[in-house]
């Protein structure tokens, strides 16, 4: 794994942020055939202006570079004193299974325990065996199942402790 950081996205970087999301999510898009038309509120279809309404309403977002490149992304939303939520985690997919992930997750958890929260809750597609694999493999707990009448899948819900 090539050294990277992590750091606070910049306001004026929140146009490559939606991109790199765009980038991200589309290949889960890809194989689980969303779309525009049938999930609109996926990360596949982010638009900068979202970005740029989650972080007015307070939302840390963050980045992971390698030479000062943009290759990762995430969010967390305050829910309450002890929950964050966990959100828009992606890493491009050229720079996929080099551990990137892994240390984005790490340090939302820094950042939760440094606020003071005890847990991060996670929603993914739970028919993403992959991906609730590799949240399980991090410490990661399931909590449960929503089928949502809008959405052409299950929502699978997780719980990390910090």
């Amino acid at each position: 794994m090539d050294k990277c950081l992590i750091r606070e996205a910049d306001a004026c970087e929140l146009e490559i942020c939606a991109d790199v999301i765009r980038r991200g999510f589309g290949t889960v898009a890809k194989d689980f055939g969303l779309t525009v038309e049938n999930v609109p509120t996926n990360g596949a279809f982010i638009k900068t202006d979202r970005l740029i309404a989650d972080r007015e309403k307070g939302n840390l977002m963050f980045v992971l570079t390698q030479e000062d490149t943009i290759i990762g992304f995430m969010q967390l939303e305050k829910a309450n004193s002890d929950t964050y939520y966990l959100e828009k985690i992606t890493v491009l997919p050229e720079y996929r299974h080099f551990g990137y992930g892994c240390e984005l997750l790490r340090f939302a958890q820094d950042q939760v325990k440094a606020r003071g929260g005890k847990k991060i809750g996670i929603a993914i597609i739970e028919e993403n065996e992959q991906l609730k694999a590799w949240y399980m493999r991090n410490g990661c707990q399931p909590t449960g199942t929503k089928k949502f009448e809008h959405l052409p899948f299950t929502v699978g819900f997780l719980e990390l402790y910090i």
